[in-house]
This record gives structure tokens, sequence and C-alpha cells, in this order.
């Protein structure tokens, strides 16, 4: 209820307040923490799966309505043009290869290609069904949510005059005022805040069975042993980048420290990570194309085809590269 009566500008500042103190910040990211780590250490069906199946379902059932919501905003449909209209002479002025970097590192963050998370999750799935079928799957799912976000969003910075370039923030200064306007809106804002919890808590839980399984591995130890030796190494600079550690500007005039994890993650380990597992998958001083083919195709559903070993091989290592470099040299020159 602290958003009732607020203007947009109101429910901007309030999300300022919340960033600023160092306080709330790390004690409920402290909380996140041990959370996820308590249920990575329960396992995967009886942990990650039990916990998150279900939510995501509610999740994606509450973002539908809020889409339809959202368009149906006074103001909305020159949001929903910003959004579905493409703009070629934006595209020029920033850059095409700029755009097409940008959309491509998006793609290796959302789907954690490249840094290990697809590979452990990947290895616990049953032999019924084709790697391939289930990575299609992935694909359009994630496609569709972040379409949808986007149906969610858009309409709404343009009917409650919020910028539409705000970052992250978005979520939490738009919504809030797409909720005030609902009938019976704090119920469905708390809702969405509780599912998106639970969204943002998955991806905490698949960061962390990364590093457990990892660490398990690596040392031959148990899983609950990796859990709270991980507890104890984790650091806190994205809780304390908005404030304590704001003088830190790492990429230069108005950076955080988030800034810096999030070029690391994404222009570097992300595109590096995919490229190894491209050339340990087709050449023959790894894995090899074959061992690859029989694995992938294993199951009932669309099977890999033998065609696409020179596109793999020598085209999409190339992509990769091209990638890798365009967006750092896009960042640093």
């Amino acid at each position: 209820g602290k958003f009732t009566g607020m203007t947009s500008e109101m429910v901007n500042a309030s999300f300022g307040e919340m960033l600023a103190s160092p306080g709330t910040n790390v004690f409920w990211m402290i909380v996140v923490v041990i959370m996820g780590i308590i249920v990575c250490s329960r396992g995967l069906q009886s942990g990650v799966e039990k916990i998150t199946k279900n939510m995501m379902l509610c999740l994606l059932c509450l973002m539908v309505i809020l889409a339809v919501r959202g368009i149906s905003l006074e103001g909305g449909t020159e949001g929903l043009k910003f959004y579905l209209y493409p703009d070629f002479a934006k595209m020029k002025e920033v850059g095409i290869g700029n755009v097409i970097v940008a959309a491509m590192n998006q793609s290796f963050f959302t789907l954690s290609l490249g840094i290990g998370a697809m590979a452990i999750f990947g290895s616990y799935l049953e032999k019924e069904h084709t790697l391939l079928g289930e990575a299609v799957n992935v694909a359009i799912l994630d496609t569709f949510v972040a379409f949808t976000a986007g149906l969610i969003i858009f309409p709404a910075c343009f009917a409650f005059g919020v910028n539409p370039d705000s970052g992250p923030s978005l979520i939490f200064i738009t919504l809030p005022n797409v909720f005030i306007s609902m009938s019976g809106g704090r119920v469905w804002g708390t809702l969405f805040f509780l599912f998106m919890f639970f969204a943002a808590f998955s991806t905490v839980l698949a960061v962390f069975e990364n590093i457990i399984a990892c660490d398990m591995e690596l040392f031959e130890i148990d899983r609950k042993k990796s859990a709270y030796i991980n507890l104890v190494l984790i650091i806190l600079p994205c809780a304390l980048g908005p404030n304590l550690l704001s003088g830190f500007q790492p990429m230069g005039e108005g950076s955080v420290v988030l800034d810096l994890e999030d070029f690391i993650v994404s222009n570097l380990l992300l595109p590096i990570g995919s490229l190894i597992y491209l050339v340990f998958c087709t050449n023959r001083y790894g894995w090899g194309f074959e061992k690859f083919l029989a694995e992938a195709n294993e199951g009932s559903g669309i099977k890999f085809p033998r065609w696409a070993r020179f596109y793999v091989s020598y085209i999409l290592p190339l992509i990769v590269i091209f990638i890798l470099a365009q967006g750092y040299i896009a960042k640093f020159f």
C-alpha cells in the first residue's frame, strides 16, 4: 500500500531511496543468498525444481494479464508503436553492428550460454528427448516471456510519462504505476512482485547450482559441503554498488560496479565460454562432432542435422569472435 496515491515521480524517488540504503540491500541479499544455498543443498528435484516450477507458471499467467492491461492504458498505443515499429534511422545512427552485437549479447545473457548453467542443468535431463528439441522449447519460451514483458513495460512508460530508456529500474518504477491504476491493483502488484522474486530467485539458484556442482566435481566433496563453503565465499558488491561503492566508477563517468560486472559477464565470459563449447564439441582435439551428434540426437524429437557441421565448426565460431571483438571495441574505442 505504500504506493497508493503516489505520482510516477514519487514512485521513482521511492525506488531511489531503497537503492541508496546499504543496510536494506545487504540484509536482504544475505537472506536471499542463504535461501538459495539451502535450496541448492537439497538437490535438483527436491530443491530447485520443486521451488521454481509452479511459481514460474503463475508468473507467466500474470504477465499475460498485465500485458493486456498495459496495452489498454490511455496513451499505451504510443508505447506499443515505440516497442514494435523498427526505427532504421536510429539503428543507422547507433550502428547496425552495435545493434546486432547488443542483441546477441542479450541472447547469451538471457540463456546463460557459455557460462556453464545450461551444461549443468542439461546434464540432469532424462534421455527421452533430443537436446535440440529441448533447446528450441527453451528459446521459444524465453522469447515469449521477453516479448510479453515488453508489452507490459513500454505502453505503461508512455501512459505514465516514464522515460523508456531508464534501464532495469523500469520494472520498479513503471509497474507500480500500472498497479495503482488497476482495480485491485494492490493484490495484483503483490502477486506480481512475489512471482518476480521467484523468477529472480530461480536465476540465483541457477548460478549457485553451477558453482556448487563445479566444486563437487573438482574437489570430490558432497553437495551440502560444497553449498556451505560457497555460502561463506559469496561477496556483496552488487548490493553495495548503488550506495557505499557509488564513488567507484570503473567504466567511466556515471558508471557503477554493476556495469563492470555486466561487461565482464556479457561481453567477455559468455562469448568466450560459448566459443570454448563450440570448439570442444566440434574439434577432434576436443569431444569431436560425431560424439556430440550422438549425444545431441539421443531420444525423440528434433534431430541435429549432420549438414550443420561446417556451420557450427567454422561459421558460428567466427560469429562469436566478431561479437566478442565488436563488444570490446564499442566499449573502449
